[in-house]
C-alpha cells in the first residue's frame, strides 16, 4: 500500500543488483512512494545483475559509478542533478564486498591489500559518497542517508571475518559525517542493522544459512525481509523521521536485544 511519503522527492540508490537484494526492493517502494530515483552501481556490477530490469519498471536513469572513484562519484552527482533539474533527497548506500571471505580466508590469515580494498569498498565508500555530496552541495536540507549495516559491527560471528570490522567503520562514519552533515545543512545519516537477508552477496559468507536460521530462532518477530527493510528506509527517507540521525537503527525482529529464545534453549537441550 503506497502513502506517497516521498512525493515529490528525489533519490539515488547504490548497490541494486538482482531482485533479491535490499537495494532493489527499496528502489521499487521508493517509486511506489511517489520518488525519483537514479540507480547506480559498479560498471562489473552492472555488467553481472539486471538492473536495466529494475530501470525500466521504475522509469529511471542508470548512472555507472565505481564507489572508491572520486571522479565517478562526481559525475554521478553531477549528472544525478542534471536529470533531476535540481538537488537530492535521499541515498541509500548498499554497498559491500569481502574480499577476504570471497578468497576463502580466515580472519586469522588475512591478505592486507585484500582486506584494504574490502574497506574501500564497504565502509570508506560511505565517506566518499558523502564528502563528494558535502563539496558539490548536491543534497538538500533535511536529505536522508542511510547505509545497510549488520550486527557484527558488535558482536562476534566467526565466519563474517573482516567484513564485521568493515560494518563498525561504517556505523562510526555515519556518526561522524552525520555530526558535519547536520551542523552543515541539516542532512540526517544513519545506519541501518538490517536482519541476515538470503540475497546473491550474503550467499558468500561461509555458514550464512546458519547465520539466518539462528537469527530466525532467537528473534522474537523473527527476521525483517528484505521488502520490510525497504519499508524501513521508506520511513527514513520520508519527512516523519526528520529528528533521527547519527543513529544504527537495529531492524531485525528483537535479535538484537534477547539474550536467549525458548527455541534456542529447546534445541540445546535435545
Amino acid at each position: 500500500m503506497a502513502h506517497n511519503l516521498l512525493k515529490g522527492k528525489k533519490g539515488i540508490i547504490f548497490g541494486a543488483l538482482d531482485e533479491k537484494s535490499i537495494a532493489w526492493r527499496t528502489a521499487l517502494r521508493c517509486v511506489e512512494e511517489g520518488a525519483e530515483i537514479v540507480l547506480t552501481n559498479a560498471p562489473i556490477a552492472l555488467r553481472m545483475g539486471e538492473i536495466n530490469k529494475l530501470a525500466e519498471t521504475c522509469k529511471a536513469p542508470v548512472i555507472p559509478a565505481d564507489v572508491t572513484n572520486m571522479d565517478d562519484l562526481t559525475n554521478l552527482f553531477n549528472k544525478s542533478m542534471e536529470h533531476f533539474g535540481g538537488k537530492v533527497d535521499f541515498i541509500l548506500h548498499s554497498v559491500a564486498m569481502g574480499m577476504n571471505i570471497r578468497k576463502g580466508r580466515s580472519y586469522t590469515d588475512l591478505d592486507y591489500d585484500f582486506n584494504h580494498k574490502t574497506f574501500d569498498i564497504s565502509a570508506m565508500s560511505l565517506h566518499r559518497v558523502l564528502q563528494t555530496a558535502y563539496k558539490l552541495d548536491a543534497l538538500n536540507e533535511w536529505a536522508s542517508v542511510i547505509a545497510l549495516s549488520y550486527i557484527a559491527a558488535q558482536r562476534v560471528f566467526p565466519d563474517y571475518g573482516e567484513m564485521a570490522d568493515a560494518k563498525a567503520l561504517l556505523e562510526s562514519i555515519a556518526r561522524s559525517f552525520g555530526y558535519h552533515y547536520g551542523t552543515h545543512k541539516k542532512v540526517r545519516v544513519n545506519t541501518i542493522s538490517q536482519s541476515p537477508v538470503k540475497t546473491t552477496a550474503g550467499a558468500g559468507v561461509k555458514g550464512f544459512d546458519g547465520f539466518v536460521a539462528y537469527a530466525e530462532n532467537m528473534s522474537p518477530l523473527g527476521n525483517a525481509t528484505a521488502d520490510e527493510c525497504a519499508n524501513y528506509a521508506v520511513a527514513m527517507f520520508s519527512d516523519l523521521t526528520r529528528m533521527v540521525t547519527m543513529q544504527n537503527l537495529f531492524h531485525d525482529g528483537g535479535f538484537s536485544f534477547t539474550g536467549v529464545s525458548k527455541p534456542v534453549i529447546d534445541q540445546m537441550e535435545k
